[in-house]
């Protein structure tokens, strides 16, 4: 068992810093010094005290605290009676400095009777600093963004540590104690600290002031890519990347270094031998490597509200801005306080800074060039629609098939192969999983589904269904088809039976479960529910019971519906699809969350099942050996690894180190899904980094791209990439 040791610290051991105001309450304004206690009470737990006072060159003074290896030691200061009277919507100020080599994790407590406010930080090696807590709970979601700035910043001659996530609340009026914690250390852990007090100043608004230049970089730190004027952009910009010619590749970038498939004038899939492969218009093996969000509306980012984040307020409320409401009952949405107003796109104002005002076309040529160097094959979701007919036209030969072609000059070298969307939209019913990230879930049951989907798929393939340089149509994305937690795979029913009577999913779970039990008095005792009539379960809000070992048609009645409903979503798009397009692949619906019978609806229906899944490998991912076994492809159409030393603040879903193993990450995710014979590509999210204040769609700020917001390139990134592409998908030599 370990030691568990509390207690009082007497005052007089030290000599008195500061003035008990009253016997019951410190107001704000007093500095609270566990350097010189008085009218304070220290207690550690699994921690010790070392009362020797310790003075820095500038005479500032601090006591040792050692965390002992345990569950979480901590110390704790507390007024001898009362409680402090802090600012209401200040700043509690601790100076604090890491004794160990190494940084060390800190967990802060404020509380004021039960309440309690709480934050951890990291505290790195290095001088004293200034650990500031905010009196009341936020997080960088409250500033427009997923990730905080960087701790700590130099304010001035001050070091701050400023906790940018804090949770719970508290009558800072009424500070009953503050405690330090450290999360189970492995060994003992010294910090030293300081005096402490309450303030009114807003620390965390100066946390997030002036931290975007004119470029729409991070102000305070530097790496490579950075620049300070436009010369320098212009000059990184516009360097051509090495590009020597691929070698053994067809016209849409097949291998006719392997054995010939069949030739069918359209992009399809051909099973060869234990391999799946796409297969280009011409017969032969196509890996397909691609890039989503290829685009230049990408770096969209809001400033109205907060215009304080940006150094220059003549770039930020120039010409390249807007207006955007991205409001909404989504997921993506919940404790975002900055998602309307005016937004500045950073990224389109760089590239004009390198091209021009008519950049556009001038864009899609260098990236293009780019993309085919850094030896991609495919354009991935949400690019630019205007790749479809190439950068300054469409290939000789296809461009013959696209009205909207004629008369422009181009060629094959322009083009590469894309992908399109079919987002189905409309006034049809939805089912909320709880989830519900991007949206509830369409309702395919509803007629007005399907008319939904007949005019998605016809805007959808209007100018391209001729092309044979489309690969595929994707449906919609990222539905919520499952919910979150341990019975999230059954959401989508019991979302489905909390519904109204006139659901149309509703209405279709009801047929089943009448057909599988008969009368409402089997289902009662199936499922151990108090029903008597059916008419209760169709009622609104009918709360299904979570499936159990004690009632196992809950389960067999949840996945028989699951399953009714991704057939029917499949199904229709499918239909609808072949009906307006015959020649091109359905390449499912980009599965985010999903469950076993969304998958098998997807292989069953789609050419191709897509699934955006974010690990440091495919099989940590998704189940690979489930589709082997249904035999049908994958594509992989989101990936990424990440890292926070680019600037934006994020380092993804899948973060690593440093920028140096993203390249690495690369290659073994690739070389893995190649490998698997059942992946048939893998789409890299995305082109360019997300706004260092998070893109105006729902707050993301991660560094994951090829090019900076600059759209400068990560050249170390790149070279890397082009490596694993020319060995994955064919050709030779190598690139930026």
């Amino acid at each position: 068992m370990r030691s568990r040791r509390s207690w009082q610290i007497p005052a007089m051991r030290f000599a008195a810093a500061i003035v008990l105001i009253s016997a019951s309450a410190a107001v704000w304004g007093t500095t609270l010094d566990p350097v010189h206690p008085v009218a304070m009470r220290i207690a550690a737990t699994d921690a010790a005290l070392d009362p020797t006072v310790r003075k820095t060159a500038d005479g500032e003074e601090r006591v040792a605290v050692t965390f002992r290896p345990a569950a979480k030691p901590s110390l704790s200061l507390a007024p001898e009676r009362g409680a402090w009277a802090w600012p209401v919507g200040g700043t509690m100020r601790w100076r604090v400095q890491n004794g160990m080599p190494w940084p060390v994790t800190l967990i802060v407590d404020v509380a004021s009777g039960g309440k309690h406010l709480t934050a951890t930080v990291g505290l790195p090696p290095g001088p004293p600093m200034t650990l500031a807590l905010p009196l009341k709970a936020t997080s960088p979601r409250a500033f427009g963004m997923h990730a905080g700035p960087p701790m700590p910043f130099r304010d001035g001659g001050t070091e701050r540590l400023v906790a940018t996530t804090v949770d719970g609340a508290i009558d800072a009026g009424g500070v009953t104690s503050v405690t330090l914690s450290m999360p189970q250390p492995g060994a003992a852990q010294t910090i030293l600290v300081g005096k402490l007090d309450g303030v009114p100043d807003d620390d965390l608004r100066r946390a997030y002031t002036g931290i975007v230049d004119r470029y729409g970089q991070y102000t305070r730190d530097t790496w490579p890519e950075k620049i300070a004027d436009d010369a320098a952009l212009r000059a990184k910009a516009n360097a051509a990347p090495a590009s020597p010619v691929g070698k053994n590749l067809d016209r849409y970038g097949g291998r006719t270094d392997l054995p010939a498939l069949r030739a069918t004038g359209w992009f399809h899939t051909q099973k060869q031998g234990e391999r799946w492969w796409l297969v280009t218009p011409e017969g032969h093996a196509f890996f397909s490597l691609g890039v989503n969000a290829v685009n230049l509306t990408d770096g969209r980012t809001y400033v109205q509200g907060r215009e304080y984040m940006f150094a220059d307020p003549d770039a930020a409320n120039g010409k390249f801005g807007g207006t955007g409401d991205s409001r909404g009952d989504q997921g993506s949405q919940r404790d975002n306080a900055l998602n309307h107003g005016r937004w500045w796109d950073i990224y389109a104002n760089n590239v004009a800074r390198t091209l021009g005002d008519d950049d556009a076309s001038a864009w899609r040529k260098r990236t293009i060039e780019r993309l085919k160097a850094w030896r991609f094959n495919t354009l991935g979701n949400w690019s630019d629609p205007a790749f479809a007919v190439g950068t300054a036209s469409a290939a000789t030969g296809a461009c013959d098939k696209l009205a909207r072609c004629r008369g422009i000059a181009g060629g094959v070298g322009s083009r590469m192969a894309y992908t399109v969307p079919i987002l189905i939209a409309g006034n049809f019913d939805a089912v909320s999983t709880g989830f519900d990230y991007w949206g509830r879930m369409p309702d395919p049951f509803d007629p007005r589904f399907a008319d939904a989907t007949k005019a998605a798929v016809a805007k959808a393939t209007q100018g391209v269904k001729d092309d044979p340089w489309l690969l595929g149509y994707f449906a919609d994305n990222e539905l919520a088809w499952a919910g979150e937690g341990p019975q999230g795979r059954w959401a989508l029913a019991t979302g489905t039976l909390a519904q109204g009577p006139e659901s149309p999913a509703k209405q279709a779970f009801l047929a089943y479960l009448k057909k599988t039990h008969g009368d409402a008095a089997s289902f009662a005792k199936a499922w151990g529910v108090q029903v008597a009539s059916w008419d209760q379960v169709a009622a609104q809000g009918f709360r299904a019971p979570d499936p159990g070992e004690a009632h196992p048609a809950i389960a067999a009645d949840d996945i028989a519906f699951l399953k009714l409903y991704a057939d029917q979503y499949f199904r229709t798009v499918r239909d609808t699809l072949r009906q307006a397009d015959p020649h091109h692949l359905f390449l499912g619906g980009r599965l985010a969350v999903r469950t076993p019978e969304v998958e098998e609806a997807s292989a069953t229906y789609a050419d191709v099942t897509s699934i955006n899944t974010y690990a440091d490998l495919p099989e940590h991912g998704f189940d690979i050996a489930a589709f082997k076994k249904r035999d049908k492809p994958v594509l992989i159409t989101e990936f990424h690894f990440g890292s926070a030393d680019r600037g934006p603040f994020g380092n993804g879903i899948v973060a690593v180190a440093h920028e140096e193993e993203r390249g690495k990450a690369y290659r073994r995710f690739v070389d893995a899904a190649a490998a698997s014979g059942i992946v048939v590509g893998t789409h890299w999210f995305q082109y360019v980094d997300q706004p260092v204040t998070g893109r105006i769609l729902d707050g993301e700020n991660a560094h994951i791209g090829l090019v900076g917001i600059t759209d400068i390139p990560f050249e170390n990134f790149t070279r890397a990439v082009t490596d694993t592409n020319a060995r994955v998908g064919g050709g030779s030599g190598g690139g930026r």
